[in-house]
């Protein structure tokens, strides 16, 4: 059986901790795995 949460789902969606830091962790890993994916088509030559 199913854990049933008692938690309605527009709770878990909303944000509810720093949204700066979340925005500055969530744009910081974008560029690097940008970043990743340019280095690595440079290095394979692909």
């Amino acid at each position: 059986m199913a854990h049933k949460h008692t938690a309605d789902p527009a709770e878990i969606m909303r944000a509810t901790g720093h949204p700066e830091l979340e925005y500055a962790a969530g744009w910081t890993i974008a560029g690097l795995v940008t970043i990743g994916a340019i280095v690595a088509a440079w290095v394979f030559a692909i």
